[in-house]
């Protein structure tokens, strides 16, 4: 017998007994119901009846001594309607004549009546023959005596339903007491017969289970020769054959591969071992998991160290580590700009700088197991950085002065000798006038770009009202954008919106990307700039309708000299990387979108005014 069927046995002989309870409870429910329906149907009814027609003789009674107080037509009238109330209820007690003696009390009421209806019209002929009033004698003889009579009998068919119904109500009782205790009888002896069951059919079922757990423990400890028994033949019996023919693979498995995964686990601490970056493992509670001795080296840990060493304990540095409690909490990669992926950690008296990146560790079923941080010593590319942009800074400060005198002889020639020299050496004079101004305007852009870079710029923070940036750039390029036919609108969603900022470098910024955006927007093209707030900062965005940026070049447009291939050039390639800098220096980041064919949006970052 398989697992199923021994459960369904277990559910229907549960089922079967419920049943059987439901029945007795029904059955003994029907004959309460009948027994309350015959108290209804045969007593309640004539009890009706009998208090009605009492009702209505007492209203006749009261029509007669109308009559023999003088009140002729209105006494004979209440008689004649209570008359027919009367009988009207006298007929409904003879439909429902179900006790012994009833039958007699209503032909008795009936006949009584009758005697009374005619004393009542022997008074009424009386009065039309006598014209003399009534005498109250006559009212003790003629009426009052009948309707005693009457209303005795009445009185006494009420009693005799009443007592009967009394009666019928204990029975009732007595039924009900009977049916309660039978029926808690009965279930409970389902009650025990089903527990009784039930305690046999588990343990017929969990047994076998117990065995497969004791197997289990078995095997975690590291005992795969472990077999369970196997007595029936159901679903548990083949699941117990299943599981001792895995346990001998096991055992297979474990002597086959316990030696290539140590082969395995050293090879792969000898790559570990022989990268020079540093490599830090660690688990979803950012607790040091692994480390390789590269790292070590550069986080000072000795090899004896415990492995349960929290983020904070290794890396001085809050942003690396709140940056892998976010990787842990979103399990999404970390998307950072590169300028931002960099720590400063002492080395001595000095300090060395680590590039360093976030990996995530995925397990089975994409389940998150841990996080992979590396560390790449980039000091000395950094000390070339600072020597690079040193040399850059002397060169561009050596190269103004001549550049200012080279400059200076060029316009003087242009504005005293032009006049006398030929077309074609006016034309030369020209062409080294223009490409002076470029020189110059090279240097000083090398020259910003070095102070930024080097961090000697220096900014005047305040609070500055996006609106009064928006009003100076606009007013700066009305006469540019009217001579070129370009629409300049401006879209703010909150007029008051402030931002911490340097005015002049922000203008400055806001300007480089609306003169870029004059440079490629065709006649009649349109250039919007917008502010929106988005949590701590605002989003200022200049877009345009041109040609759009290609997506080669997205990614290194903010770079030195990038400009892009077949676009009129005009400028240095220094601007945008300018803007990156100055932008930086906010504490805010700067980026390009552009679809293919549908112009291009700058949009850069800066902190909410407090």
């Amino acid at each position: 017998m398989t697992l199923k069927k021994k459960i369904l046995i277990g559910y229907g002989v549960a089922f079967a007994l419920m049943v059987l309870v439901v029945a007795w409870a029904i059955t003994n429910l029907v004959s309460l119901g009948r027994a309350t329906d015959a108290i209804l149907s045969e007593n309640y009814r004539s009890i009706l009846a009998a208090e009605n027609m009492v009702d209505a003789l007492e209203r006749q009674d009261s029509g007669t001594l109308l009559l023999f107080l003088g009140e002729r037509e209105k006494g004979i009238t209440q008689f004649r309607e209570n008359e027919a109330v009367f009988l009207e209820w006298l007929a409904r007690a003879k439909d429902n004549i179900t006790i012994q003696g009833e039958a007699e009390l209503v032909r008795s009421i009936e006949t009584d009546y009758s005697a009374y209806r005619k004393q009542f019209s022997a008074l009424t002929d009386f009065r039309e023959t006598n014209k003399a009033a009534l005498e109250p004698t006559h009212y003790q003889d003629k009426a009052y005596l009948p309707f005693v009579k009457v209303r005795e009998t009445c009185v006494g068919l009420r009693n005799l339903n009443e007592e009967t119904m009394y009666a019928a109500s204990l029975g009732a009782g007595a039924l009900a007491r009977r049916a309660i205790w039978s029926t808690a009888l009965v279930a409970a002896s389902a009650l025990i017969v089903a527990l009784m069951f039930s305690l046999f059919l588990a343990e017929r079922i969990v047994q076998p289970i117990r065995r497969f757990m004791e197997a289990s423990r078995r095997i975690s400890s590291g005992d795969y020769s472990v077999q369970v028994p196997v007595k029936t033949g159901d679903e548990l019996g083949h699941l117990a054959r299943e599981f001792n023919q895995m346990s001998l693979q096991l055992g297979r498995y474990h002597e086959i591969n316990i030696d290539q995964i140590i082969a395995e686990k050293n090879k792969g601490e000898a790559i570990l071992s022989s990268i020079e970056d540093g490599l830090v493992v660690f688990d979803t509670q950012l607790k040091m998991a692994g480390i390789n001795p590269a790292a070590r080296r550069m986080l000072k840990l000795e090899f004896t160290e415990s492995s349960t060493l929290q983020c904070m304990d290794i890396l001085p540095d809050q942003q690396v580590c709140d940056l892998i409690r976010k990787t842990v909490e979103t399990g999404a990669q970390p998307n950072i700009p590169d300028e931002q992926r960099i720590i400063v950690l002492p080395d001595g008296e000095g300090s060395r700088h680590y590039f360093f990146s976030v990996t995530v560790i995925w397990g089975r079923d994409r389940n998150l197991s841990g996080i992979v941080l590396l560390l790449r010593d980039v000091t000395r590319l950094k000390e070339v950085e600072r020597l690079k942009s040193e040399f850059v800074m002397a060169a561009s400060h050596e190269l103004r002065t001549p550049l200012t005198s080279l400059g200076m002889s060029v316009d003087l020639l242009m504005e005293h000798a032009a006049a006398g020299l030929a077309e074609k050496d006016r034309d030369l004079l020209q062409a080294a006038h223009e490409e002076v101004h470029r020189m110059k305007a090279l240097v000083n852009d090398l020259l910003d770009l070095s102070k930024i870079e080097a961090g000697r710029i220096e900014l005047e923070f305040e609070s500055v009202s996006v609106t009064t940036l928006f009003g100076h750039v606009e007013a700066v390029f009305r006469n540019q954008t009217e001579m070129k036919q370009v629409s300049l609108e401006s879209e703010l969603a909150n007029e008051s919106l402030k931002v911490r900022a340097d005015a002049n470098k922000v203008t400055w910024v806001l300007s480089n990307l609306i003169s870029n955006a004059l440079r490629y927007v065709s006649q009649g093209g349109h250039i919007r700039f917008a502010a929106l707030r988005i949590g701590a900062h605002v989003h200022l965005s200049v877009s345009d309708d041109g040609p759009g940026i290609p997506p080669e070049y997205q990614s290194k447009l903010f770079q030195k000299f990038v400009q892009v291939k077949g676009q009129e050039a005009g400028g240095t390639g220094l601007g945008l990387a300018i803007c990156k800098e100055i932008v930086r220096a906010h504490g805010g980041t700067i980026w390009v979108e552009s679809p293919a064919g549908q112009g291009s949006t700058f949009t850069f970052t800066l902190p909410v005014a407090p």
